[in-house]
């Protein structure tokens, strides 16, 4: 057995209530994002780019369309003879299987994943941000520490800080103090999610917590404390690039709306950093003579014969004459009839909007975006209001 350094789990098992009509057929790390990838893509990517060649993807909530896309892990040069991507449904053992209770829980029951691979260190990533992360750097920190974990760390506004874990740690990097959603954050030191544990460590840890039966089975709220309590060697790994958790609908299009301008917040042209996906051959995307495409973006199979303005357009989707869209993300397959106003519109796949409808109002922007989920089909006419959600496009989970 070739010893690895490090493998990675994957937790992509999340519902993603926040994001309402987007998740209620697929997972969260399924949702499209910048007009080609889903959001799995930049954790998928970041372990490529990384020289990590092991990856364990958690699903649980509605894994169809996660577990299709993923497969054998090909566009990620994952599909590899010992190690490459593996989906991890919750076990089933001869007593019967359970439900994952937690983030710790979760990769408890697939402890037979880890115990496959001989590797020093295990790499534990989140299904759901958007990010471009070189983690050989965070590795070689936790190597030269003898780190027992390592924590991502990513500096938020103050005003954000009780969303997240916060930590507090001195010049070394060494971690003193960490608090899960504190409503009185003492710094904004966020964790990313991100985790470098030493293999060994991970699997004391994990024993450990699955013992104790008052535990909710969370890293943020059991692991990590615990670990603070027992003085074990918990370092800080401060990142400074781009980071967005896209748990929201807001969140979900601002991260989609940095990807525009001539000098975007958010870069994904990166030769050296390349952000990889699975897509379909499609034929290049047309403009028509009436049509208007400005500071927007878009992929192959689109026809555009009206007007786009700030908005991210997904593959094969089409706008059709007299249509206007401004700022919004219209996601893969879907049609946007003649003469429809969208905006602050977020317009799931394969979705069918009629002629003459209006999505949105004088009362829209980020904080109040019409919503309209997968497969839907919005009647000639219709008016959506701003921070509606519409959603009868597929049998609910």
């Amino acid at each position: 057995m070739k010893k690895k350094k490090c493998i990675a789990i994957l937790l992509a098992g999340g519902q993603g209530t926040r994001l309402f009509a987007l998740t209620n057929t697929v997972a969260k790390p399924a949702v499209s994002f910048g007009a080609k990838y889903r959001i799995i893509d930049f954790t998928l990517s970041n372990c490529t780019n990384s020289g990590i060649d092991t990856v364990g993807v958690l699903t649980q909530y509605q894994p169809l369309v996660l577990n299709e896309y993923v497969g054998t892990g090909e566009p990620w040069d994952l599909d590899r003879s010992y190690g490459g991507v593996h989906t991890l449904p919750p076990y089933q053992a001869k007593a019967g299987g359970e439900w994952y209770k937690g983030t710790a829980n979760a990769i408890y029951q697939n402890l037979h994943f880890l115990n496959e691979y001989d590797s020093d260190n295990v790499l534990i990533l989140s299904g759901d941000h958007i990010y471009k992360m070189d983690y050989s750097k965070m590795l070689a920190e936790h190597t030269a520490h003898n780190a027992d974990c390592t924590i991502a760390v990513f500096d938020v506004p103050f005003g954000e800080a009780s969303r997240f874990g916060i930590m507090d740690y001195g010049d070394d990097m060494r971690i003193t103090s960490f608090a899960e959603k504190p409503k009185n954050p003492k710094s904004n030191h966020a964790s990313m999610g991100v985790y470098i544990f030493k293999k060994d460590v991970l699997v004391r840890e994990l024993i450990a917590n699955e013992a104790d039966k008052t535990s909710v089975n969370d890293f943020g709220k059991n692991i990590i404390p615990n670990m603070l309590k027992a003085n074990c060697k918990l370092y800080a790994y401060s990142f400074s690039g781009y980071w967005k958790d896209v748990g929201t609908v807001t969140s979900l299009w601002e991260a989609n709306m940095d990807l525009l301008g001539d000098n975007p917040a958010f870069n994904l042209d990166d030769p050296s950093f390349k952000i990889y996906s699975r897509n379909e051959p499609l034929p290049p995307s047309y403009i028509g003579n009436k049509g208007t495409f400005a500071n927007s973006i878009m992929t192959t199979g689109c026809e555009i014969y009206g007007t786009v303005i700030n908005s991210v357009i997904g593959e094969g989707v089409t706008v059709k004459e007299g249509a206007i869209v401004e700022n919004s993300v219209i996601m893969q397959g879907s049609v946007i009839g003649e003469n429809v106003k969208i905006n602050y519109g977020m317009i799931d796949e394969n979705v069918v909007i009629g002629n003459n409808a209006v999505i949105g109002d004088k009362q829209s922007d980020k904080n109040h975006i019409a919503l309209i989920g997968r497969n839907t089909v919005i009647k000639d006419g219709s008016k959506i209001q701003s921070g509606e959600i519409v959603d009868n496009g597929g049998a609910q989970a």
